[in-house]
């Protein structure tokens, strides 16, 4: 049997045989070339070139390959890192443009944690995540932390409405202080802390302005540090989100770390120019619900008993036409006295009564953002380098608003010796605007006026500005005089701004052999913001005009050495240690000059002042000079284990407590390394950290100092008394963590649990103004904050042509106060205040509590009415009302591949929490919303609730009650519980939908690569909050104050085109 069965082989065989070398021989190959690249243009060497699953050729140094293929053969191109590219390659298609997409899914990736330092990220025992540059700027945001958002589980970013540039609170894991002005993370760009703190240019509060104090005015967001930076030139941002992952940077990382990294020279194939062009338009994404079915009055009635309306005294009845409110007489075709533009008073006639239904909206334009840049890179063997100029140019949507700005940057790496490393960073940074907006409530914020405006008053009534022959004295007042004129804000109350700013760092790596190297650096960060705000004359604050100019200037240098040895301790045990110390030097200087009316009106110089021109000076330094260790721990490349110590030496604590100590340690398991796993799970890694981070304080607080006054030569005594013995706070955190992959990576997961503590808080408290003092410093106070994070990544469906990648991050953080000191006075500390909202800790609470009066209510939950009033019974103490924190925040991305075509979805939300809204109190209460519609026809309005009966049972209300006085009770500033509402939304974060050339038709342009996008962000909203939008905060000087809207401006929503060559 055997041998009859080798026979029929090899008589099948020997027939077999000649067909299939014939058909071999009668195959044609053809020749194909073609270039491999990543998402950001870059060539990528290295890449495997597979043909029907056999590896042929890989990609030379510019990322190029060539070779020989049959028709019809199955291509693939593969690399550590990227998804593998697969396609049907044909004679029509001779010349292949490849780009490789990173692999979202891959958990071996080399990340950058503190200092600057690289590791792979399954060695890490603490949460990382890191975003592309290429993922921020998907939709070319203003501001590029917008492009962070719903892309990283834990991080939250609070802006206050506030205009064109508006600022980011960005927070991690919760507020770690009682202070709001301290749970910023620390921005890290090329290692090196930058400067990101903000100055007020007014008032510390949201609420009113400019009548508050002699010398200043509103709000208004001339941004920070963080807008300065460019979208163009991030490569990558790591956000460091624990206390273990930034404990190396000390006390201004107590709050976590956002390390961006620039982009860097690399070899290009040609001449290494990047064009980019982004054109956006932006209109407002979201309005009130206006009502225009009544106009100006409060419900003032004729000597028939009818409703009527008169501008000035007329033979139909006494002057209506100044009031705010909006509950008048409904629009019928009637005819009344109303203002005239033509003589800029009454009518001579009586004229159509009618609503002018886009007297608010018209107001506002469709605003656009240019921005082009140019960036030139390349590099040899010893040398790259990367040069980069970008201008934006923005038209906001409110007239004569908007910026200019200007960003140059150049970094090189320079190898001297096969030893010694010399890399270069400088960024130039010039913005600049005429006129930023005014934000809050008060009379120079458009926002103000908004809410006044009357749905009988045309909008171009206001257009001419000034009364006639009166030019920069009297501006038209169609209806109040307090009420400002919105063009006379637009372009006469002016917030100009002339920024500069510079960074750089020079760094130094010497290896003096395999095991010891050395790395020097030296950082130094400048900005300069020069600004000034004009009012004219007949301003509702300032009737004879108003004029400041602010000079603020930061400074920062920071210098570091670290020494590094790596050592194979055995065969299976490696470790890395390394010893470094820190020098930070700041300082921060504030020049005002301020000329509180004017001789002649428009002339804004403080020459011009018709009093003494009034100037102040403030200064503020800090040093801090620390010494930090760490050793890395290998076992087998299965266990990783991390050991840090850091000591600072601070000089805003009192000598005997300025010397602070803070370890950690961290450990990571890989699990699919450790065990035998189902061969499903790909990966598997558990980890664990523990860590302190010490914080110190701000200069100043510890002794006697005295400030200057606005008075030339003097000086005033502090009204905050100092304390001797502040410590420093201190945190501690927890973390455990399981990173998972499954089916080769299909699915990812990051799963993170942390619990922090922070201690020894320091605080501002009030005190008996008998003691000179009215407020004091003291430490107290614990917060804890404990959450989960998860992040999941997953590919539904892959193809040859077509891929779907999603990502889900989703975040639940719980924060409690445990304690309060003593020395407080009492079981409660104010933490802000905005309006009559205030933000108070207490314990078991958390510190974004919102207190105020509220209604009272029965057991059952009803509202109890007055059964006289018919009013809603007020309760003698404030309540709380809700928090600003929500229950939990989440993101979901999708991103699909097809072909040349690309197309990204950002939905992001969160749910829970509450945002008190003064827009929407004064509104209601003024009946210029449609809600307020309910009781019109009658002129009378019975509240939905109880009254309570002398036995103490309760009725239904039936009390009737005047709309005007009934919504003006209901909806009064002080009710906090009816102005605030669930800060749960949903949003179409970002869509972009990117087409790239084929290499085929880029190469007859004759350049490396194309591509063009369409772009849209903030394009829609499901969300319950009445207004503009509940990601909203109010901006009390330089402190952006989430859980509050105080006269929030409308959210743009942006469509956009990108135009990228790579010549």
């Amino acid at each position: 049997m055997m041998i009859l069965f080798s026979l029929d082989l090899s008589v099948v065989h020997a027939k077999i045989t000649p067909k299939v070398i014939t058909n071999e021989v009668k195959q044609e190959s053809f020749e194909i070339s073609g270039i491999v690249k990543d998402e950001n243009g870059e060539p990528l060497p290295g890449v495997t070139i597979a043909l029907n699953g056999k590896a042929t050729t890989r990609t030379g140094i510019n990322g190029e390959f060539s070779l020989k293929a049959p028709n019809n053969s199955t291509l693939s191109a593969s690399m550590i890192g990227y998804q593998m590219y697969t396609t049907t390659i044909t004679k029509a298609e001779s010349q292949l443009a490849i780009m490789l997409s990173d692999d979202a899914n891959e958990l071996n990736e080399v990340v950058v944690t503190a200092l600057g330092i690289k590791r792979e990220s399954k060695a890490l025992g603490y949460a990382v995540s890191t975003v592309r540059g290429s993922d921020i700027s998907e939709a070319m945001p203003n501001n590029w932390t917008d492009g962070l958002k719903g892309k990283v589980a834990g991080l939250n970013l609070t802006q206050a409405g506030s205009g064109p540039i508006n600022s980011t609170r960005i927070n991690l894991r919760g507020d770690r202080s009682l202070n709001p002005a301290k749970n910023e993370a620390l921005i890290v760009v090329d290692g090196v802390p930058m400067i990101n703190g903000r100055v007020s240019s007014g008032v510390d509060q949201a609420y009113g302005a400019g009548a508050t104090g002699e010398d200043k005015d509103v709000p208004v967001d001339f941004g920070n540090g963080l807008s300065d930076i460019n979208p163009d030139d991030i490569e990558s941002v790591t956000v460091l989100k624990g206390a273990a992952a930034a404990a190396l940077y000390g006390s201004r990382a107590g709050n976590g770390a956002l390390i961006i990294t620039t982009k860097k020279g690399s070899r290009k194939n040609g001449l290494g120019i990047t064009i980019n062009s982004n054109n956006s338009i932006n209109d407002v994404l979201r309005w009130p619900d206006y009502q225009y079915e009544y106009g100006q009055g409060n419900l003032n009635r004729n000597s028939a008993g009818d409703l009527y309306y008169s501008y000035g005294l007329s033979e139909d009845g006494a002057n209506t036409g100044s009031t705010s409110s909006a509950f008048g007489p409904k629009f019928m075709g009637q005819s009344y006295f109303q203002y005239d533009p033509s003589v800029e008073g009454q009518s001579a006639s009586r004229q159509p009564w009618r609503p002018y239904e886009d007297n608010i909206k018209d107001f506002w334009r469709t605003g656009y953002t240019l921005t082009n840049s140019v960036a030139v890179d390349g590099a040899g063997d010893r040398f790259s380098g990367r040069a980069s100029i970008t201008h934006t140019k923005n038209e906001w949507i409110m007239p004569n608003t908007g910026f200019e700005r200007l960003v140059a940057s150049f970094n090189s790496s320079l190898q001297l010796t096969d030893k010694l490393t010399i890399n270069t960073k400088v960024s130039y940074t010039n913005k600049n605007s005429d006129n930023l907006p005014a934000t809050g409530y008060n009379n120079q914020s458009i926002a103000y006026f908004m809410i006044f405006q009357n749905p009988n008053v045309d909008l171009k009534w206001y257009e001419p500005r000034w009364q006639n022959g009166l030019d920069q004295i009297q501006q038209i007042h169609p209806f109040s005089s307090y009420i400002e004129n919105p063009y006379v804000i637009a372009h006469d109350m002016t917030n100009s701004l002339d920024s500069y700013n510079m960074d750089g760092n020079l760094q130094a790596h010497y290896a003096f052999n395999d095991k010891w190297n050395l790395m020097l650096r030296s950082g130094l960060n400048m900005r300069q913001d020069r600004r000034t705000q004009r009012r004219p004359f007949s301003s509702a604050n300032f009737p004879q005009g108003y004029y400041k100019e602010q000079d603020v200037y930061f400074y920062e240098s920071n210098t570091d050495a670290l020494l590094t040895y790596t050592e194979d301790l055995s065969s299976r045990i490696k470790m890395t240690a390394s010893l470094g110390g820190n020098l930070l030097s700041s300082q921060i200087k504030e020049s005002v000059g301020v000329a509180r009316g004017l001789v002649i009106p428009g002339i804004y110089k403080l020459s011009n002042a018709a009093n003494q021109a009034l100037a102040e000076f403030d200064l503020s330094r800090r040093n801090l000079n620390s010494v930090y260790a760490l050793t890395n721990f290998s076992f087998d490349e299965k266990v990783y284990v991390d050991v840090t110590a850091r000591n600072d030496w601070a000089s805003s604590l009192p000598r005997h407590n300025h010397s602070f100590f803070y370890p950690s340690i961290s450990s990571s398991y890989i699990l699919s390394d450790i065990f035998q796993l189902p061969r499903q799970i790909s990966f598997a890694k558990a980890r664990l950290s523990w860590a302190q981070v010490g914080n110190d304080t701000d200069p100043y607080q510890t002794a006697k100092y005295y400030a200057t006054s606005a008075f030339p030569g003097s000086s005033q005594a502090p009204s905050v008394l100092f304390n001797a013995d502040l410590k420093p706070e201190i945190s501690t955190s927890w973390e455990a963590g399981l990173n998972f992959a499954l089916f080769n990576n299909r699915i990812t997961s990051d799963v993170n649990f942390y619990t922090n503590r922070t201690v020894n808080q320091v605080l501002l408290v009030p005190l008996d103004v008998t003691t000179g003092y009215s407020q004091a410093f003291i430490n107290g106070g614990t917060v804890r904050n404990q959450g989960i994070e998860l992040m999941f990544t997953g590919t539904p469906l892959a193809s040859q042509n077509f891929t779907w990648n999603s990502t889900i991050t989703w975040a639940k953080n719980v924060n409690k106060i445990l304690e309060l000191s003593d020395d407080i006075g009492g079981d409660q500390q104010i933490i802000a205040q905005s309006g009559t909202a205030s933000v108070i800790a207490k314990v078991g609470g958390t510190t974004g509590d919102i207190y105020g009066f509220g209604l009272v209510r029965n057991e059952d939950g009803e509202v109890v009415f007055d059964a006289q009033t018919g009013l809603a019974l007020r309760p003698n103490d404030i309540q709380k009302i809700g928090t600003a924190y929500p229950d939990w925040r989440g993101g979901f991305l999708n991103e699909f591949n097809y072909k040349n075509f690309r197309m990204s979805v950002l939905l992001d939300g969160q749910y829970g929490g509450i945002v008190y809204s003064q827009s929407f109190h004064k509104m209601s209460e003024q009946g210029k919303l449609t809600h307020t519609l309910a009781g019109r026809e009658t002129g009378q309005l019975v509240g939905e609730g109880v009254v309570q009966n002398a036995d103490g049972s309760y009725s239904p209300n039936t009390t009737p009650v005047n709309i005007n006085t009934w919504y003006g009770d209901y909806y009064r500033r002080a009710n906090i519980e009816t102005n605030s509402f669930d800060a749960s939304y949903i949003k179409l974060r970002e869509v972009r939908i990117e087409y790239t050339f084929p290499q085929s038709l880029v190469s007859r342009w004759r350049l490396n690569g194309a591509s063009v996008a369409i772009f849209g962000r903030d394009l829609a909203m499901i969300s319950k909050f009445p207004v503009f939008d509940p990601e909203t905060a109010a901006l009390n000087g330089a402190v952006v104050m989430p859980g509050v809207e105080m006269g929030q401006l409308p959210t743009p929503r942006t469509w956009g085109l990108n135009l990228r060559l790579q010549l």
